[in-house]
């Protein structure tokens, strides 16, 4: 692991989502940009004090050293925007496989570069996405893979918050504070925090990609450098149309993502916040209500529950079900056969792409006269 040390949220997220399974376990770190801050992060994780390293350089150089089988065999990104790039750059030009959070990158330009390098590596990827681990995410994506919904028309995602109602990075909360910083976060706050989870949400679900956007970006608490609210009008391929809302000064607003999706045969609805629930909207009967873990849900949904219905999965699992499908593709990549389809199923470099595109398409667009900007190519 680079980063998530002491006082870090995100970090021990991951480490309990990989670990969840018993299919991994941690075994070296790089968890601070400070070396004393990585070593007493380390030594609270029980791990042997080799391993535990003061910089990502160190780590990656020192461990590409050791026999196959003590070495790490993946190494998971969790720092702020700015080093993801070059701690992924570097981890696979030693040979580590990377999982990274989200954003990608710190720009588009460095996307691109990152997707040439893996291209190059023949390396696997994956970020953490993590909302599209959900079985009852998949379970959407799968109705509307087979048609249940017809022709997609409409598709509305917001996710609101209210934790930067105020200027919440001058108290030196340490979340705030990098997510704030243009330095570190990149040109986006609110957008590229939350509101590219909403872009990935709905492309994932659908299968459509967005094609135009129509963007107004607004930073209410004054002195504050980025975005902390943002509207977002969508066109897709299909000629679907969409509406995507993101906000961190949603006062009493908690993770509240959710998604609508109409097609021309029905429709459906879903809200992070009651995650193990799916609602199937139609005209010529009453809503179905779909819950996790019922036995009725198509394969990708079970292959991700692991409790029967009425034991809630939340957050951690989903998180969970991106490192599975990972590391078991991994496995069998390193075992030398072919990885299961159905564990291919996690976000990789072309979702990073796209996200990064997002973003940046969406910045350009807040700042333009133009009504319709178009989706960033790559």
């Amino acid at each position: 692991m680079v980063g998530g040390g002491k006082g870090a949220f995100i970090g021990v997220v991951h480490r309990m989502a990989a670990q969840l399974d018993g299919e991994c376990e941690l075994v070296c770190g790089a968890f601070s940009s400070t070396p004393d801050k990585s070593k007493e992060s380390g030594q609270e994780l029980y791990l042997p004090s080799e391993r535990v390293y003061g910089a990502y350089e160190e780590m990656f150089n020192r461990e590409k050293e050791l026999p196959e089988g003590e070495r790490m065999d993946f190494v998971t990104i969790v720092t702020p925007n700015n080093a993801h790039f070059p701690v992924a750059k570097m981890a696979l030009e030693s040979g580590f496989p990377v999982m990274s959070e989200k954003p990608m990158t710190y720009s588009l330009a460095e996307a691109k570069e990152l997707k040439k390098i893996v291209d190059e590596t023949g390396l696997l990827f994956g970020l953490t996405h993590n909302y599209t681990g959900y079985p009852l995410v998949k379970e959407a994506r799968e109705m509307v893979r087979t048609g249940k919904l017809g022709k997609i028309r409409k598709i509305v995602v917001e996710y609101p918050q209210g934790w930067l109602a105020t200027k919440l990075e001058d108290t030196g909360q340490k979340q705030a504070a990098w997510r704030s910083d243009p330095k570190r976060a990149g040109i986006a706050n609110c957008m590229g925090d939350i509101g590219i989870h909403a872009e990935n949400l709905c492309e994932y679900i659908t299968g459509l990609h967005i094609t135009e956007v129509c963007a107004d970006l607004t930073t209410f608490v004054e002195g504050r450098s980025l975005d902390d609210d943002g509207n977002v009008l969508l066109h897709f391929k299909n000629g679907a149309k969409g509406v995507l809302h993101a906000s961190q000064i949603s006062v009493g607003e908690e993770n509240a993502l959710s998604i609508r999706v109409y097609g021309v045969k029905g429709g459906l609805v879903w809200h992070q916040q009651d995650p193990n629930t799916l609602i199937a909207k139609w005209n010529d009967r009453p809503d179905e209500i779909i819950r996790a873990g019922g036995s009725y849900l198509s394969a990708p949904a079970l292959q991700n529950t692991r409790l029967p219905m009425g034991h809630p999965e939340a957050f951690v699992e989903a998180f969970a079900n991106l490192y599975r499908n990972y590391i078991l593709t991994l496995k069998s990549i390193l075992d030398g056969v072919e990885p299961d389809p159905a564990n291919l199923d996690f976000p990789s470099v072309e979702e990073g792409i796209r996200g990064m595109a997002f973003i940046e398409t969406v910045v350009e667009s807040s700042a333009s006269d133009i009504k319709w900007t178009r989706f960033k190519s790559f």
